[in-house]
Parts: C-alpha cells; structure tokens; sequence
C-alpha cells in the first residue's frame, strides 16, 4: 500500500510509514492547511536537491553551474515546505539559491573583463617575444662576427650549428664554435613564438663567407608576434609588420 501522505510504497503489516512517520490505517483530515504530526524522535533526511543547489552554487563561476543551482534551490525549498517537517536543508538550499544568482549576475562583469583582459595579454605576449627575437637577432650577429674572427679562412660559417655547442669531442673549433646556446645553435631554430632562417652569402675567391642574412619570422602572425626582423653582417636590425623585412626594411629604432 502507499502512505496517504507521502506516497511511500511500504508493506502491508507495517503500522508507520518509514519515510514520514504517519501512521497506516488513520485518515487525514481533509483540511488542507493539515499536515501530519511529526513522530517523537524522527529524525528529519537532508533535501538531496538542497545539497545539490549548494554544490552547484558553489561553483557559480560556470554558468550552466550557476542555472543549476538556482532550480535546484528552488525545487528543494518548494519541497521542504510541503514536507512539514519531515526534510531539512532550508538553510543549504537558500545558500545555493544565493551562489547561483550571484553567478548569473557576474556572468557580464567577467565577459567584460575576459573582453578587456584577453586583448591585453595577448599584446604583452606578442612584446616579449619580438624582444626576445630582437634579443636573439643581436646574440646572432655578436656570435657570427666572433666566429669570422676566429675562422678568418671560412668567413661566416655555412650554418648556425657551427656557432652551437660543441657537445662532441675531437670536432674543431669551427666546426662546432660554442658561441651560441643549444637551442638557437640549431639548423632552423624556433624560441618565443619566432623561426630563425640563416642565409650564408657566396664565397669569394678565397673560399671566405663574407655575408650572411637571418630573418625572424613569428610562427603565428598576430598571435605570436606581429612584425617581421632582418639582420646582415652590418649589424644593423631591420623590421617589417605584415611582411618578411629584409635589407631595405627600417631599421630599429
């Protein structure tokens, strides 16, 4: 049989219903304003609704967190009141409610800030790494003309490896110069967003290197960097926005 109160299914020889207390055989009035007494050391269950509202309040910075914490409050609170009693969780569920409204109330606030914010980093993310290749464009040319001078019969070496660490042992000084660290002493180096592309000019007629070009060039243009950088055996740096900079770019200010 079911319980005339609450619905519960139970056994037909038991007197109390186990989920509200009331007792099996005694009719209720047909007052609406009636609710069944609560039987001495009932212990009333925690609202599951109540606890989830609270949960999901919690995490009121996701949205659809915050949605579900507010009808979950609601439909808790609607359920402890009819239950007369017989759950608990008010103060859960109120807590909850609180959290999720104040999530759809902070919904505009942080896509404002993101709108603001997220622009920012990225044009602080695009400054440092054009630093960081301008950095490595002048670490470059200091390197090259240390090497010239120490290999004056090769000139400029045939790769950027030559200027790497020299790691194996018995390989000449040339070969491998040690004047540049392992990552941008590499054959196509990539650091801070930026690829490295090294150009050795022609020999001459005493098989010397007596020019080179390197360009930077951002891995991904507008996202890791905006603008393009040169540099040759002058020295000078040059830079370019929107196109690979070469020789006739403006040079650095």
């Amino acid at each position: 049989m079911n319980c005339p109160y609450c619905a519960q299914i139970i056994p037909d020889d038991v007197r109390f219903c186990p989920r509200c207390g009331t007792e099996m055989g005694s009719p209720l009035p047909e007052s609406p304003a009636y609710r069944a007494p609560v039987p001495t050391g009932f212990h009333a269950p925690t609202s599951g609704k109540a606890i989830g509202s609270l949960i999901c309040g919690i995490f009121f910075f996701f949205f659809p967190a915050s949605i579900v914490a507010i009808v979950l409050g609601h439909l808790s609170l609607s359920e402890i009141r009819k239950s007369a009693g017989r759950l608990k969780g008010q103060g859960l569920a109120t807590v909850g409610l609180i959290l999720g409204y104040m999530g759809v109330v902070a919904i505009p606030l942080i896509l404002i800030i993101a709108a603001i914010a997220i622009p920012n980093l990225l044009r602080a993310r695009m400054a440092a790494n054009e630093a960081s290749a301008i950095g490595a464009l002048r670490s470059y040319s200091y390197a090259l003309g240390t090497y010239s001078t120490e290999c004056p019969k090769i000139g400029f070496p045939a790769s950027l490896e030559n200027l790497g660490p020299r790691g194996v042992r018995g390989l000449e000084h040339c070969a491998r110069a040690g004047a540049i660290d392992g990552v941008l002493g590499a054959a196509n180096p990539t650091r801070s967003g930026y690829r490295f592309v090294y150009s050795a000019g022609a020999t001459n007629e005493s098989g010397q290197v007596t020019n080179f070009a390197i360009s930077a060039e951002p891995l991904s243009v507008g996202s890791s960097g905006q603008r393009f950088f040169f540099v040759d055996e002058s020295g000078v740096i040059r830079s370019s926005i929107g196109e690979a900079a070469d020789a006739d770019s403006a040079p650095l200010e």
